[in-house]
């Protein structure tokens, strides 16, 4: 059922995240990393999501760090299956970005992004309320920062990409709704997509 607070495993989630990224900052940032987990966790409970499914935003970059890593499913098991249980760990990782193709072949980075976006469309309902939330909570970062500044190139230069990084997410927004996703988390990140268009413009 949806939670709307505290509860075991997100408390334990939030540990394994903290632990997994001690000492990391956000990118040109001196916050906390676990401030991206954390932002995540509270988008999802804001939209009613399941347990499990805020579970796995909480470990998603934990994850996707392993998985740059080299770690391969198997290696992850024991690590996240074991406490958080396999649905947590299939929710994630079939939102996870790969390196690596199914035979093995290294993607460079468009072929990467491309390899994203059509995995979207086998990916569960829960996996994609992670992706939504996660590029939500990017692109809400990254308004947030310019509104703030009096130099947006210091912004910018954060982001992986760049002012690219406002068209990614528009792709990724329109794919989730080319694959039946039509939550309203879409409307409240293309309103902050569109915002951040403007100012990168500018």
């Amino acid at each position: 059922m949806p939670i709307s607070g505290y509860s075991d495993p997100i408390n334990h989630a939030l540990a394994f995240a903290a632990k997994h990224h001690d000492q990391q900052v956000r990118k040109g940032l001196s916050a906390p990393y676990l401030t991206q987990p954390a932002n995540v966790a509270l988008i999802l409970t804001r939209y009613g999501r399941e347990e499990d499914t805020v579970v796995a935003g909480i470990l998603y970059d934990v994850i996707e760090d392993f998985a740059r890593d080299g770690y391969t499913r198997e290696m992850l098991e024991p690590r996240i299956v074991e406490k958080f249980g396999s649905g947590v760990l299939q929710t994630a990782l079939s939102v996870t970005p790969r390196k690596f193709d199914d035979e093995g072949v290294e993607l460079d980075a468009e072929e990467q992004r491309a390899d994203f976006l059509r995995r979207l469309q086998d990916a569960g309902e829960d996996a994609r309320w992670v992706c939504a939330a996660d590029k939500l909570h990017n692109a809400a970062t990254i308004l947030s920062d310019l509104r703030r500044t009096v130099e947006p190139e210091t912004v910018w230069s954060r982001a992986t990409g760049g002012r690219d990084t406002v068209r990614w997410y528009a792709r990724v927004a329109d794919r989730l709704r080319d694959v039946g996703f039509d939550a309203p988390i879409l409307d409240e990140l293309a309103a902050i997509v569109a915002e951040l268009d403007v100012l990168g413009r500018q």
